[in-house]
């Protein structure tokens, strides 16, 4: 610290100017000495330079103003909890100490001053001070990285939804920050609602997902650009319900807030307040207050939003609209909310973009986490220190995942304790690389080269991930190895050692299988969704081949009966009667989808004929189901001889299905030239 740029700043505040000089004297080679000679100097010093200081030397003694309302006044402002304050005084009794230590100081100097003792307590307090703002830094920068990942993945998925429904991915953005903007509105305006910091933080990030059942909608309806028939009305509103199944059956994750939360908005986030919504027709305060706030944001931006079927709507108009009641009934509080944040949400929605509203809703999440969940480190930093050292032991152990913590001097390898009954291997593992056991389940080159892969990263750029195969409760599998490098904060950096995980590949996968199928099935029949059976149907007939197909397509003769007659439940019912018969008549390797309404495809292979195996299936499915006669008109085109592509194979099925509706239903017809003319006729 030879050059006074470079020295830190401790400030002595003392009324006793030989004091002051004592110790100026003592402190000034290794740091910059600011002087004041009672409280309120001090305090002023303090106001102007806070960031500047790096601790405090304070008397009690003193006109003005005390040591001790020197304290408080640091207490209120929040200057405690970033300069460490050591009290210097030659009163000794017990009470007297305690009662600065009660008030934040973090340790105590008497008079008459010994210089190594003086030395030695301020050194030794800065360093753990500063040991303490790089834990506190490294906690900051973990807690927004995993903000980041966990805000990214959501609008990952989401812009997946908006893609496919032809709009921007800012309705995502928005309809996340105006979530949160009311939350916040709305727990200033009543305590009705106890919300924390973060139930709103939970709230607006489940918000992301409330559409995500829309990838069960054909797209046909989903980007239709007029009004919907009372049918596709029915089919839309479906997404609600798709959308709440989809996050009820991931595996694992049900009792996730995250999951609870995102199943009340998907299901009920278009249920209105005077009981006229859907699907389930709730009424008032027996709708989640989540899924309210979040039907309000979506009505807003929706309005205020571009759509295939409507021009966007000024912020002033889409106010009135909802206030006025047009937009469905919602709860008065919310509205009142609205009406009292709403030149603020005009500001929000001209101003707001991806990249800087998510990068700043990032940086106040961690500064509330920060703020509201006691990680700011606490006066005794040894203390503290020790503390966090207990609390990531504690989490490591009751964690469901393989941590390690590698240390590079003595070399040996840390394990929790479910990692190690999970590995089958002792706590702590010394010389790892030479480690017979270790190298059973991670092999011994692989392990090296993680090794200098960690060793070559730098203090700036600390994290390493890496795949290799490893071998655990005897099964060789592809894992992700993830490891936090720790690095000396000397002047030239050492490497120290690394805190990791092992993630098994596959699990992590499950979850993106799992939400790729769901977008190829249609949520009421569990069969594929007409633009996945395309797909596969597309990719079959570009590859050629000798095998011969038929492409067959039906729709029920009297379906629009069963839901008259018998109510939609029913119809239902029948729809998933059809289906299952469907599946069970046909191989596994043939294709079946539901188009949409009582609509339904599939393709198998034949040999010889293919007219016993559509008989063997128009029979089972024309069986009735309970009361009702099931009826289908159905159309087969061949693909033997056929040069067409999926589009024009579908049309040929298509033109003999209708054939039999024109002629007497409850049949099927295989395409042939006496059809042409009702082809054309659909063409045009």
């Amino acid at each position: 610290m030879s050059n006074s740029k470079d020295k830190k700043k401790i400030l002595v505040v003392d009324d006793s100017e030989i004091n002051r000089a004592l110790l100026s004297d003592m402190l000034s080679v290794d740091f910059e000495i600011i002087e004041a000679e009672d409280g309120l100097e001090a305090i002023s010093i303090l106001h102007d330079q806070e960031m500047e200081i790096s601790l405090l030397l304070l008397d009690i003694v003193m006109p003005n103003m005390d040591g001790y309302e020197v304290l408080a006044k640091m207490n209120q402002t929040g200057w405690i909890k970033n300069i460490p304050v050591i009290i210097i005084s030659a009163e000794t009794g017990g009470t007297y100490i305690d009662r600065a230590y009660d008030l934040g100081a973090i340790d105590y100097i008497s008079r008459p001053f010994d210089e190594r003792t003086v030395k030695h307590r301020v050194m030794s307090n800065f360093m753990l001070t500063v040991k303490q703002r790089e834990m506190s830094e490294m906690l900051s920068a973990q807690i927004y990285e995993k903000e980041k990942d966990n805000s990214l993945m959501i609008e990952i998925l989401s812009h997946i939804v908006e893609f496919r429904n032809g709009e921007s991915g800012l309705h995502v953005l928005h309809v996340h920050a105006f979530t949160e903007m009311i939350l916040k509105e709305l727990v200033k305006k009543t305590d009705k609602y106890p919300l924390t910091f973060k139930d709103i933080r939970l709230i607006s990030n489940a918000s992301a997902l409330h559409d995500v059942g829309k990838i069960t909608i054909p797209s046909e309806i989903l980007n239709k650009p007029g009004r919907f028939t009372d049918e596709e009305f029915t089919i839309m509103k479906q997404h609600t319900v798709a959308g709440a199944k989809m996050l009820g059956d991931i595996p694992f994750r049900g009792n996730e807030a995250l999951i609870k939360i995102g199943y009340e908005i998907c299901r009920w986030h278009h249920e209105r307040y005077d009981g006229r919504g859907y699907p389930d027709g709730l009424k008032g305060e027996e709708i989640p207050i989540s899924a309210q706030v979040v039907a309000l944001a979506d009505v807003y931006d929706a309005l205020t939003s571009k759509r295939v079927y409507k021009a966007a709507y000024t912020h002033e108009e889409a106010i009135a609209m909802i206030l006025g009641g047009e937009c469905g009934a919602f709860n008065p509080i919310l509205l009142d909310c609205l009406k009292d944040m709403a030149d603020k949400l005009k500001q929000e929605l001209n101003v707001m973009s991806f990249g800087v509203n998510t990068a700043n809703s990032i940086h106040e999440s961690v500064t509330q986490m920060l703020k509201n969940e006691g990680s700011d480190m606490s006066n005794r930093t040894v203390k503290l220190i020790e503390y966090e050292r207990m609390k990531f032991k504690y989490l490591t152990d009751i964690s469901s995942e393989i941590v390690f913590e590698y240390i590079a001097v003595p070399e040996m390898i840390q394990l929790s304790e479910w990692s190690a009954e999970t590995l089958g291997l002792p706590p702590k593992i010394l010389d790892p690389v030479g480690n017979e056991l270790w190298n059973r389940r991670f092999n011994k080159k692989n392990f090296v080269d993680f090794l200098e892969k960690m060793k070559k990263t730098t203090p700036e750029h600390s994290v390493v991930s890496e795949k290799y195969q490893l071998s655990i409760s005897g099964n060789k599998k592809w894992y992700k190895v993830i490891a936090k490098v720790l690095w000396s904060d000397s002047e030239i950096p050492e490497f120290e050692g690394a805190i990791g995980k092992i993630v098994d590949i596959n699990a992590e996968m499950n979850m993106i299988d799992y939400l790729e199928e769901q977008a190829n099935c249609d949520a009421k029949t569990g069969l594929l969704n007409h633009a996945a059976a395309k797909r596969c149907i597309s990719n079959i007939l570009a590859q050629g081949g000798n095998k011969k197909y038929a492409l067959v397509v039906f729709d029920l003769d009297n379906f629009k009966g069963a839901n008259d007659v018998y109510g939609h439940l029913f119809g239902d019912e029948v729809l998933d009667a059809v289906a299952q018969r469907l599946k069970e008549n046909i191989r596994r390797s043939d294709i079946a989808s539901r188009m949409g309404g009582d609509e339904f495809m599939f393709f198998i292979e034949y040999k010889d004929s293919v007219v016993p195996q559509i008989q063997r299936i128009f029979d089972c499915i024309t069986q009735k189901y309970k009361h009702f006669d099931i009826g289908i008109s159905m159309g087969i085109a061949y693909t033997d001889g056929f040069e067409g592509d999926f589009d024009e194979l579908f049309k040929r099925a298509d033109a003999a299905m209708y054939t039999v509706k024109r002629e007497s239903k409850k049949s099927f017809r295989f395409y042939d030239d006496s059809m042409k003319d009702l082809l054309e006729e659909k063409k045009g």
